[in-house]
C-alpha cells in the first residue's frame, strides 16, 4: 500500500508543478517553492516503510524543489533560480517562527490539538536547522552545476546530462547534512544510517524521473506558451 501511495504522491507532485508553471508561468515555480519546503519539513516528522526499507515522508516533495530550480535554471538563468532558492529560506524560517510562537501559547482546558502540534512541531526548530543547512549548500550547489553545465553545453539536447549531474550530487550533499543534523541521536545509527540511505535513493529516482518534465518546461517557453 506504501509503495503505491509513493507512486500516487510522486505524480500529484509532478502534475501539480506543470500545472502551475502551465497557468501562472514563472510565478508559479516561485509559488512551489514554500509548498513543497513546508510540506516537507511537516512531512519528514512521519516514519513508514518503503519497499521492505525504513524512510521518511517528504523525500518527494522536496526533491521536486530541485525540478523547480532546474527549470527556472534552464529558461530564466541563474539569477531566477537562485531567488527561488531565497523564497525557501523565508517560508520555512517563517514557518518555524509562527509555529514556535503558537507552541508557546497556553491552551485552554477545551483545546485538543496542543499535544499534537507538539508532536509535529516540537521537533521542527531541529528539523529546520538541518533543512536550513542541507538546503543553503544543497540548493547553490544545484544551481550552481547546472548554469556551469548548461554554459558548457548550451544544446537542448544536454538537458538530461546537466538535470540529472546536478540534481544527484545536490541531492546527496542534501541527505548527509539532513539526516544527520535533524536525525542524530534520533535514531540509533543502524536506522539513521538506512533513513540516509533510502532518503537519497528515493530522490535519486525523482531526479531521474522529472528530466522528461525539463524538456517539456522548455519546450513550452520555446513555443511562447510560457513567459
Amino acid at each position: 500500500m506504501n509503495a503505491f501511495l509513493w507512486f500516487i504522491m510522486l505524480i500529484i507532485n509532478f502534475a501539480a508543478i506543470m500545472l502551475a508553471y502551465r497557468l501562472f508561468g514563472k510565478l508559479g515555480l516561485f509559488i512551489w517553492i514554500p509548498i513543497s519546503v513546508i510540506a516537507a519539513n511537516i512531512q519528514v516528522v512521519k516514519t513508514v516503510e518503503l519497499f521492505g526499507l525504513i524512510a521518511t515522508l517528504g523525500n518527494i516533495v522536496y526533491a521536486t524543489s530541485f525540478l523547480v530550480t532546474d527549470i527556472l535554471s534552464e529558461n530564466y538563468g541563474r539569477k531566477e533560480a537562485a531567488k527561488a532558492v531565497g523564497i525557501g529560506f523565508f517560508a520555512l524560517i517563517t514557518m518555524t517562527v509562527l509555529m514556535q510562537l503558537a507552541l508557546a501559547f497556553i491552551p485552554h482546558e477545551s483545546d485538543f490539538s496542543q499535544e499534537s502540534l507538539k508532536t509535529i512541531f516540537g521537533l521542527l526548530p531541529r528539523i529546520a536547522v538541518g533543512s536550513l543547512a542541507a538546503y543553503a549548500l544543497s540548493q547553490t550547489h544545484d544551481v550552481w552545476a547546472y548554469n556551469r553545465l548548461k554554459a558548457r553545453r548550451p544544446d537542448k539536447k544536454y538537458i538530461w546530462l546537466r538535470n540529472n549531474a546536478s540534481t544527484m550530487v545536490s541531492q546527496l550533499i542534501d541527505s548527509i547534512v539532513f539526516t544527520f543534523i535533524a536525525f542524530a541521536g534520533v535514531f540509533e545509527i543502524k536506522v539513521l544510517l538506512e533513513i540516509l540511505l533510502t532518503t537519497y535513493l528515493f530522490k535519486w529516482i525523482v531526479a531521474a524521473a522529472d528530466t522528461p518534465l525539463v524538456y517539456l518546461a522548455r519546450s513550452w517557453k520555446d513555443r511562447g506558451i510560457v513567459e
